[in-house]
């Protein structure tokens, strides 16, 4: 990302604790840089440690501040919880940004339930379980904070060949408005962010192997491009820092008009496919997978 391209002052999050799940890849590691060079002290959780280290040694390299690694499996309310503990010994948070998910694509019929639980563990009773630690602990110390959740505009007409995530895109969703109302007299906001293509390393690996998924590509897309890191990150930075707190229970879709344009989902680009070449995308996701939890285990 470039990080010249911020559009806000110099230590506009001073005094800012944010956690940020699946902060050490993707777009999880850019919103964290973002945060921590405009002065959070920023806390990022996933499951490879490995890679949590190196990205907070890096980012603390670059911008200096404060940004810790924690290895946590999210898909575990416990281990939530401990991560948490060791977190407010120092202090409470004062941001969360859900940002952890998993995704793969393929025909609904070729799903399992264990392959529909890999996804619906980690986006929507993951994000909830982080959400409802962090919430009870704030309301009970009478603390305000923002939630800010990543989604996608399947949330809003549905994802073909993503169903499982699309399905818990939507309850994010639904969580969203839920507690912007019942959790807002507590001083907490929870607001959404609608990404369409930021190309990423994962997302290339499980929704466009061999280049096939997705018709939000820059040919398709009404600006003619995809989107860049410092424009996801100035809208998080926004909906985040202080000047923002009368924005309460909104989804933000940040994708050029591509949701407007074709629904920016998968179906024209997927529809057609047949037996073999989804056996084809189904080895290489497999291969992927294989390569991550060999990494996790490092």
């Amino acid at each position: 990302m470039d990080i010249s391209r911020l559009m806000f002052r110099e230590g506009l999050l001073a005094g800012e604790r944010i956690l940020v799940t699946g902060g050490g890849t993707g777009l999880g590691r850019e919103m964290a840089e973002a945060f921590l060079k405009l002065g959070a002290e920023v806390h990022i959780c996933g499951r490879r440690q490995n890679r949590l280290d190196e990205t907070a040694a890096e980012l603390a390299e670059r911008h200096g501040g404060t940004i810790t690694g924690h290895g946590c499996d999210i898909r575990d309310p416990g281990a939530i919880s401990d991560m948490v503990d060791a977190i407010w010994q120092h202090g409470p948070l004062t941001g969360v940004v859900n940002n952890a998910a998993g995704n793969f694509i393929s025909r609904t019929e070729d799903l399992s339930v264990g392959g529909f639980n890999a996804i619906s563990d980690i986006v929507f009773r993951g994000s909830f379980y982080v959400t409802l630690d962090i919430g009870k602990r704030l309301i009970a110390e009478g603390r305000r904070a923002s939630f800010l959740s990543i989604l996608t505009t399947w949330a809003w007409n549905g994802g073909p060949f993503v169903v499982p995530s699309a399905m818990s895109k939507a309850g994010l969703n639904v969580m969203t408005q839920s507690l912007a109302v019942e959790w807002g007299r507590y001083g907490l906001r929870f607001n959404a962010i609608a990404p369409g293509l930021f190309p990423t390393d994962g997302m290339s690996a499980r929704l466009s192997p061999g280049g096939r998924g997705g018709n939000s590509h820059e040919e398709t897309n009404p600006m003619g491009r995809h989107g860049e890191m410092h424009e996801l990150a100035n809208l998080a930075v926004f909906l985040m820092g202080p000047g923002a707190e009368w924005i309460n229970g909104q989804t933000i879709a940040i994708d050029g008009g591509g949701y407007q344009a074709h629904g920016g989902n998968f179906y024209g680009a997927l529809k057609d496919m047949g037996d073999e070449q989804w056996e084809a995308m189904r080895a290489m996701i497999k291969g992927t997978n294989a390569r991550d939890k060999a990494d996790r285990s490092t």
